[in-house]
Parts: C-alpha cells; sequence; structure tokens
C-alpha cells in the first residue's frame, strides 16, 4: 500500500510538471497556457525554456516511480519546484485566472509531496 500510495504521488506531481511542456512549441501555447502577452523573444526564450525545464522535472518523477534509487533527488526537486513557485505567487499576488489555476495545481502537488516523501522516507 505504501508503494502504490509513492507512486500515485509521484504520478500527479509529474502530470503536473508535465502539462505545461507544450509550451515549448511557442509563443501562442504559452499564451494560451498562461493568458500573459509574451512580449519579444527574450521572454519567448525564457518561457519555453522554463517549460523545457518543466519536461525534465517531470521526466525524473516519472522515472523515480520505477526506480526507487531515484525517489529522494525526484522529490526534493519537486518540492523545490511547488513551494518556490506559490511562494512568489504569494508573495506577488494579483496573478490572473490561469496563474490562480497554476496555484491550485501546486497546492495538489504539495499535497501529493507532502503524502509521498515522509512515506518514501519511512519505506526506506
Amino acid at each position: 500500500m505504501i508503494e502504490v500510495s509513492i507512486c500515485g504521488a509521484l504520478g500527479v506531481v509529474a502530470l503536473i510538471h508535465l502539462l505545461p511542456v507544450i509550451g515549448v512549441l511557442g509563443r501562442a501555447r504559452l499564451e494560451d497556457l498562461y493568458a500573459v502577452p509574451i512580449s519579444g523573444p527574450n521572454l519567448e526564450i525564457l518561457m519555453r525554456h522554463r517549460a523545457v525545464l518543466f519536461g525534465g522535472l517531470g521526466v525524473l518523477l516519472v522515472w523515480a516511480i520505477f526506480d526507487p534509487a531515484l525517489r529522494s533527488a525526484a522529490l526534493v526537486c519537486g518540492l523545490i519546484s511547488v513551494v518556490s513557485f506559490l511562494a512568489l505567487a504569494l508573495k506577488v499576488g494579483h496573478s490572473n485566472a490561469a496563474l490562480r489555476r497554476v496555484v491550485i495545481a501546486d497546492i495538489i502537488a504539495l499535497i501529493a509531496l507532502a503524502i509521498a516523501a515522509p512515506l518514501h522516507w519511512i519505506a526506506s
């Protein structure tokens, strides 16, 4: 049961991190995802790179489902990603509806990580 819970939680967090990868396809996809204008090539490069990094983290989280040796690293990386975004969103505030959905998704990811991490470290 512990293994299933850990893998399920990692799967949820992986899915949340893999969804924005579509932003790598270009400006229009990014603007659809976040409902913000991507003004200029510099911001487009940064946002598309962000999509690639989320893809890498998503792959690590999926891989950790199948390779328990990667779970500690995946959990720490997931926590860094989620907690840092939530802290920034809270500090800056006044986000649009699309970013508030990202906040909700990251709260769900944080809950999943809060379940998976202690279970993993107890089981290890």
